[in-house]
């Protein structure tokens, strides 16, 4: 990955991208520090650390801890991605939709626009509920909070930055390297590096035996890469014959490829899925206090009780089954074969074939969805141990999944790129 970087380096339309990219992820990371009106930032990240295994724990790590400490960026790209899930959804339900997005560029565009519009309208009902938690839990950390200037200026202020975050993920995927809202999580996420640093400063000069327990923790945080990363280029080859056709005077077809059915094809999806509807009792009993002791024994991650890992497990494994059914259409991949002469040796065209590739897309997909699973659960097993080092060092499923997907993914474009330029044909 680092030869890949450095190679680009030297050519210096890459390195305009690279520099592009790394201004932009600069300025968002300077935005999630300005501080929204009339909030106490300060005080505000201090009382929200005990909401760490709810919803609102869970947005605030995605938004690189800006949602806890009421920055500009305070929401995120967790709305402009709730948005593209919801018109992805309706696209399939809806046929005016669906056939929108299939009526070439001038459809996509169309679908955009949508999109970033139902951004816009979901932030602003989401900035209007992040000030109602903040003033009904925490009242005494917002200024004036019962005059509506007030509110106006925090939801105006919220929506607006939730729209820069949209329109700075577009620019990066217009000017720059890699996916734009992918690069802004990405770099939220390594925005903990520093606090982690500080954590196993800490640990090491608490005790000299918490030196081997960081130890454990680092080699565990390898072995997870490795394993994300083995499972990410993962994929199930079928093999594929095209016949051979004449066209005019010339002949096409007669070669053999490969049909590629990824492991984890369906993402990081399950994993945010699952976690909504797994937090939502924590996150109700931050608004209902007297739930608050049944949750924390029954349903949470430091219950006795395996009540919430075994959820998060079924959950994450019927999701990723959900996901794959909205997103890969088996019997339309039969088709596109069948229109292009290509055949999967031993099934017939047609419906053979759809079965065929529905049951080894099924089989594939048991395999991706356990190992989120695990993913997502090995932080709560770890946080049994009662070992901070274990606990607070080592990254969770969903961030993990995400930093190697990203890495992944940038890399390839790199490379992609960079054989292009390089590409010398007949004229040469």
């Amino acid at each position: 990955m680092f030869r890949v970087f450095g190679n680009a380096w030297k050519i210096p339309d890459l390195k305009k991208k690279i520099l592009f990219t790394i201004f932009v992820l600069v300025l968002y990371r300077l935005g999630s520090a300005i501080p929204v009106p009339f909030i106490n930032g300060a005080e505000l990240a201090e009382v929200m650390k005990e909401a760490s295994g709810t919803l609102v724990g869970y947005f605030n790590m995605l938004s690189g801890y800006a949602f806890s400490q009421g920055t500009l960026f305070a929401l995120g790209v967790s709305r402009y991605i709730t948005a593209s899930i919801v018109i992805q959804l309706l696209t399939i339900a809806i046929p005016a939709l669906e056939r929108m997005s299939k009526n070439g560029p001038e459809g996509q565009a169309k679908i955009t626009t949508i999109t970033r519009w139902l951004t816009v309208a979901l932030g602003a009902i989401t900035g209007y509920g992040y000030f109602l938690t903040v003033r009904n839990t925490y009242p005494d950390l917002l200024i004036n909070g019962n005059h509506w200037f007030t509110a106006l200026v925090i939801v105006v202020s919220l929506t607006a930055g939730s729209s820069l975050v949209m329109w700075t993920g577009e620019r990066i995927d217009d000017k720059g390297i890699g996916n734009g809202i992918s690069m802004i999580l990405f770099a939220n996420i390594v925005s903990r590096g520093a606090q982690l640093f500080s954590m196993m400063y800490q640990l090491i000069g608490q005790s000299f035996k918490n030196i081997f327990w960081v130890l454990v923790a680092i080699l565990m945080m390898l072995l997870i890469i490795t394993l994300t990363v083995f499972f990410s280029n993962s994929e199930r080859r079928l093999n594929v014959q095209y016949a051979k056709r004449q066209v005019g005077r010339k002949m096409y077809g007669g070669m053999s490829t490969s049909l590629p059915i990824k492991v984890l094809m369906s993402g990081v999806m399950p994993i945010i899925f699952a976690n909504a509807i797994v937090m939502m009792p924590a996150t109700l009993a931050m608004l209902i206090p007297s739930w608050k002791n049944g949750v924390d024994k029954w349903f949470s991650t430091t219950s006795e009780y395996p009540f919430y890992v075994i959820a998060m497990f079924i959950l994450i494994v019927f999701f990723a089954y959900f996901y794959l059914s909205i997103s890969f259409n088996t019997v339309e991949v039969a088709n596109n074969l069948k229109k292009n002469g290509g055949t999967i040796l031993g099934y017939r065209p047609g419906k053979p074939t759809a079965d065929y590739i529905k049951k080894v897309v099924n089989r594939v997909t048991l395999i991706g969805s356990v190992f989120l699973s695990f993913m997502a659960i090995f932080p709560v097993l770890l946080s049994w141990t009662n070992q901070p080092a274990l606990t607070y060092l080592v990254f969770g499923g969903t961030s993990m999944i995400i930093l190697v997907s990203v890495a992944l993914e940038t890399t390839r474009q790199l490379e992609s790129e960079i054989t292009m330029r390089h590409y010398k044909g007949f004229l040469d």
